[in-house]
């Protein structure tokens, strides 16, 4: 989530007017920020926000790096009437590539946060930076194209994306013929995992690793609804998809493996303004994770997944201590216990599924 506060900190931010009911500048949650852990700096260097995570990452040499974008790219366009509202300025991009971002997926309920201008400024921007996009375009076409990527040695990877009113989505949001918008779904019925399967036929090679990412559900809470869990397993076991990115929430969730497919029900965020934001304390909202998925190339079936924690602190990803690294690992295997999974936290403090 790199609108709002985070843009502000950037070298161009909008300006941060906002029109929410309790806070009417976007230096206001800076403003917080700061009272909470110290100044922040100004102007701040593109790759300021990933932190410790930039080496992590790079260490582990993934083949892609995919993330729910979570804002309006736009210096324009109108807010639309939702009452919270991120955007980005487009020269503020430099803090997505910096991490070397592969593929953003924009199905969710802030990416037109500033009109149907706003969201095709951000897949314009987007585009412009090479960076693939999936689950938001111009049109229902678009919308519903999967982001294509493609490893050196041909294998491609299929990153379709879904966004669901359950998780604040507008219904006015869904991309008609010649309308703006994201890829809409409303509904987790037999008929929609039908249609999914068939879209993702007339996309899929043999050989191809399918991901549907999909934004579903509140914010806060541990609950895994049971429409949730019975679609995720309909997509794996009916429409061959290969892992299930699940977001919303602010805070991670339970992941399961079910026929050797990840579903990762609730990733969390990984970057956002709510620092000094109070309220939801018990669910430690300043932990985040890096999840690293290793896939077998040739059964598609999930070898390895390792989590990183980071802390969130002055809008910075700082790697996060054994105790705070212990707190997500003991309440994740709690989270995990319900699919017969455990969470342990390995030697150098980060934590690695058992299934």
């Amino acid at each position: 989530m790199t609108g709002r506060g985070i843009d502000q900190i950037l070298p161009h931010p909008c300006d941060p007017t906002l029109y929410e009911p309790n806070m009417r500048s976007a230096l206001g949650y800076v403003d917080l920020a700061d009272r909470k852990s110290g100044e922040i700096p100004r102007a701040a260097p593109y790759d300021y926000i990933w932190g410790d995570a930039l080496d992590e990452i790079d260490r582990r040499e993934p083949d892609f790096r995919i993330v729910n974008l979570e804002t309006s790219i736009t210096a324009d366009g109108m807010p639309e009437a939702k009452g919270i509202n991120y955007r980005m300025h487009p020269d503020n991009l430099g803090c997505i590539t910096a991490a070397e971002v592969d593929c953003c997926v924009l199905a969710n309920n802030h990416v037109a946060d500033w009109g149907p201008n706003g969201l095709k400024d951000t897949v314009q921007a987007l585009g412009r930076t090479g960076i693939a996009t999936s689950g938001a375009g111009v049109n229902a076409e678009e919308a519903a194209r999967p982001a294509v990527l493609t490893l050196a040695a041909g294998t491609r990877l299929l990153v379709f994306a879904f966004a669901c009113p359950s998780s604040g989505v507008p219904v006015h949001w869904a991309a008609e013929i010649g309308r703006p918008g994201v890829n809409f779904l409303a509904d987790f019925s037999r008929h929609a995992v039908q249609d999914i399967d068939r879209t993702l036929e007339q996309w899929r090679r043999p050989g191809d690793l399918v991901v549907v990412s999909i934004h579903w559900g509140l914010n806060w809470g541990y609950d895994i609804p049971n429409g949730h869990r019975n679609f995720a397993h309909s997509l794996v076991d009916e429409a061959g998809v290969d892992v299930v990115h699940g977001h919303s929430s602010h805070h991670p969730l339970g992941i399961e493996v079910h026929a050797g497919k990840p579903i990762l029900y609730g990733c969390g965020d990984f970057i956002n303004d709510y620092e000094g934001i109070s309220g939801y304390e018990a669910f430690r909202p300043d932990l985040a994770l890096g999840y690293f998925l290793d896939i077998d190339d040739r059964t598609r079936r999930l070898r390895a997944i390792e989590m990183v924690p980071f802390h969130l602190r002055k809008f910075r990803l700082e790697r996060a201590s054994r105790a705070d690294a212990g707190w997500l690992g003991t309440m994740l295997d709690r989270e995990c216990r319900r699919f017969g999974h455990t969470v342990r936290l390995t030697e150098d403090d980060a934590l690695a599924l058992s299934w």
